[in-house]
């Protein structure tokens, strides 16, 4: 009912069991299921976090990491639209940079889920990184994750992400550039230097444009010149390349799609707090290959 009840709606997870193995479970029933032990789970977690360990092999201890997080909004019946945070913690060892021409592949991570404040977010991240010796840290610009990677992670490799980097020039340019072939080619260019290690020729770019008359335009220069200047020591992309480093976020995007969204931001689904926070730990569970805590809380409990 576990299992059923974080893959499919309870009503999918009822029929499923009925015709497969003839059991016949209200969706009721599988649903205080899911909310009771996807509880157990929280309330384990943060026993584990107060422990303070975590079990890696001295090997995996020492294997650079990928730190990623992000957030995305989920409808709540208690305050309508909230944002829901996930974290992707993954050893470079487990991403294979090419199976096809496109793609690479990420054969095991570890996922964190939190519907709620930062702070409390990032005290279940931690949990996975403090034993961790290197760490590479990409994002987009949330301020809340940079601040607290340069306070509690001020050895960690940080990377802000290439392509919203790109996205940011590209609606600036959009806006500034009347004539379509100059927009374009401007863009090439300056994404050129981006990808060349010249962040700081990009800004003084910027700073030499003249006034537009839009002023929507001129606005998103100097949003843009600050942004790169908070950011530009994370945005040496060259040198990170050369180092063999990941410059995208596309990981912890693609998880929130696979682990979260296709679960729980289905048509016409609004959650109450605590149960989507006990279904999405059961389906983190899942995604983290830690389904096996969920069946020895559960053999436990028999």
């Amino acid at each position: 009912m576990c299992y059923m009840g974080q893959q499919k709606v309870f009503s999918e997870a009822t029929e499923i069991l009925k015709v497969t193995k003839g059991i016949d479970i209200s969706d009721k029933q599988i649903e205080n299921v899911v909310h009771h032990y996807g509880g157990i789970l929280e309330e384990q977690f943060k026993e584990e976090i107060k422990q303070g360990y975590h079990h890696y092999s001295e090997e995996e201890k020492a294997a650079p990491h990928y730190v990623m997080a992000d957030g995305a909004m989920y409808l709540t019946r208690e305050e309508k639209w909230k944002e829901a945070k996930l974290g992707r913690v993954f050893s470079d060892k487990n991403h294979i940079e090419k199976i096809n021409k496109n793609r690479g592949i990420i054969c095991q991570s570890k996922y964190v889920a939190h519907l709620g404040n930062h702070k409390e977010f990032l005290g279940k991240l931690e949990y996975y990184l403090e034993p961790l010796k290197e760490l590479i840290i990409i994002a987009d610009g949330a301020k809340w994750i940079w601040n607290w990677a340069d306070l509690f992670y001020e050895n960690a490799v940080q990377i802000l992400d290439f392509y919203h980097a790109k996205e940011h020039l590209c609606e600036f340019a959009l806006e500034f550039f009347t004539d379509e072939q100059r927009r374009s080619k401007w863009i090439d260019e300056m994404t050129e230097l981006l990808s060349d290690d010249k962040i700081e020729n990009v800004i003084n770019e910027l700073k030499q444009l003249p006034l537009c008359l839009k002023t929507i335009a001129n606005d998103r220069k100097e949003q843009l010149i600050n942004y790169y200047e908070t950011n530009k020591k994370r945005m040496y992309y060259k040198t990170f390349r050369n180092k063999g480093y990941l410059i995208g976020s596309g990981p912890i995007e693609s998880a929130h799609r696979y682990v979260m969204q296709q679960r729980l931001k289905l048509s016409g689904q609004r959650w109450t707090l605590n149960g989507f926070q006990q279904v999405t730990n059961l389906r983190v569970a899942h995604k983290s290959n830690d389904w096996q805590k969920v069946v020895d809380i559960i053999n436990k409990a028999a």
